[in-house]
């Protein structure tokens, strides 16, 4: 990559027209946080999507709206002056949390903090991303503002499903990937992530009275309790593989021998080979007949691959790193057992970066919170790394 001569006085600068934002900043992220936009509420996230669509278009981008069937509609947006973009910038609308949510504990800031459903995971990187380009046009470096395409979609907490397919058709032959999941508590984005999926395991069985005829009935409950012993076997925390059965019910009465038992089951791999390996085993150990006379079901898939660190994740860490040396900050990067739609930008072969939001923590928690400093510390950020990526794309 070209070495950038911004001087650290032009990052000065820009901090300094963000700090003098701040105010607004923030009550475009109260608006945001105030609305409530779960997975499943539709009409919230359509709602948090007019709210961004109105910012993007006054920034003069052009919007496509994209079905987003079940779920609210994901956003794409791009300069009408735009000639095949080098970067996608992917973020979220939905959050994990249900309507009345925000109502419950509306959108505050004590001290340094900022809180409310969302702030963080990820409504503070739609500020974030906003006030970027912002800043890059204040800058005098609105150019940019034509390689980049946006995409911000409505499913991400619930694995993507409607988007996926839009993600990796926008992707296809672009540069680079900024991923705006919000930055670790500790201020360190993501290289890697772990892939993963979600599996259902469902037992058929035979109900009788459990005190007149008991040897009559197949237990599923039995059943599923030896196949959840054997699955967590599969667990290899030291190499990435998890095997973890999160959720189990069974049985109709307790007078009665469970004629049927299911279980939920997460999986988590950090390569494409462990997971084909982990699938065969646990597809072995439930095609095992544990009681005769009952069934035993599994199905499901990883819904998304690992994000894998190459080297040209390292070079866009490395330019964040020379940034950051500027700004006086430290930027380290981590590995992450969590999912994000860098999987997919990552699997279609873009050099990929994650976790370059704000800083925050308690994320999905009613304790979540954003590092209200590092509102203006990671946009300024954010903001020359488009520009030098821009300039290294040309």
């Amino acid at each position: 990559m070209k070495t950038s001569h911004t001087a650290s006085d032009q990052l000065a600068k820009t901090t300094a027209w963000l700090a003098g934002e701040e105010k607004n900043m923030l009550t475009l992220l109260g608006k945001l946080v105030n609305t409530d936009s779960g997975s499943y509420d539709r009409d919230g996230v359509n709602l948090v999507g007019s709210i961004v669509r109105g910012e993007f278009e006054a920034l003069g981008f052009v919007t496509e709206v994209h079905d987003g069937g079940d779920y609210g509609d994901h956003l794409s947006f791009e300069h009408p002056e735009a000639e095949d973009p080098a970067i996608i910038a992917v973020a979220h609308m939905d959050t994990v949390f249900p309507r009345g949510t925000a109502a419950e504990r509306p959108f505050k800031v004590e001290g340094d903090r900022a809180y409310g459903p969302g702030v963080v995971d990820m409504k503070g990187s739609h500020v974030a991303l906003l006030y970027a380009l912002k800043a890059l046009v204040q800058d005098g470096h609105g150019e940019c503002l034509k390689h980049l395409k946006i995409l911000f979609n409505s499913d991400e907490e619930v694995g993507s499903r409607s988007s996926r397919p839009l993600i990796e058709r926008v992707a296809e032959g672009k540069k680079y990937a900024l991923i705006m999941e919000p930055s670790r508590d500790n201020g360190t984005v993501v290289s890697a992530r772990k892939g993963g999926g979600r599996y259902a395991l469902q037992v058929e069985g035979r109900a009788s009275h459990a005190g007149v005829a008991p040897e009559k009935g197949r237990n599923a409950i039995e059943v599923l309790a030896r196949k959840v012993i054997k699955l967590h076997t599969l667990n290899d925390y030291e190499n990435g593989v998890s095997v973890s059965v999160g959720l189990a019910e069974g049985g109709t009465a307790v007078n009665t021998i469970p004629p049927a038992a299911s279980a939920q089951i997460d999986v988590r791999v950090s390569t494409m080979e462990q997971a084909e390996e982990v699938v065969k085993k646990m597809e072995a150990i439930c095609a095992e007949e544990e009681m005769e006379g009952t069934r035993v079901t599994l199905s499901g898939h990883i819904s998304r691959p690992p994000m894998m660190e190459n080297e040209g994740t390292n070079e866009l860490i490395g330019v964040m790193q020379e940034i950051g040396r500027e700004m006086g900050v430290s930027i380290e990067a981590m590995k992450t057992g969590g999912g994000s739609d860098a999987a997919f930008t990552a699997a279609a072969g873009v050099p990929t970066i994650d976790g370059i939001g704000p800083i925050g923590g308690n994320a999905h928690s009613e304790d979540e919170f954003l590092y209200v400093p590092s509102l203006t510390e990671r946009t300024c950020l954010l903001a020359e790394t488009i520009r030098r990526l821009v300039e290294n794309s040309d």
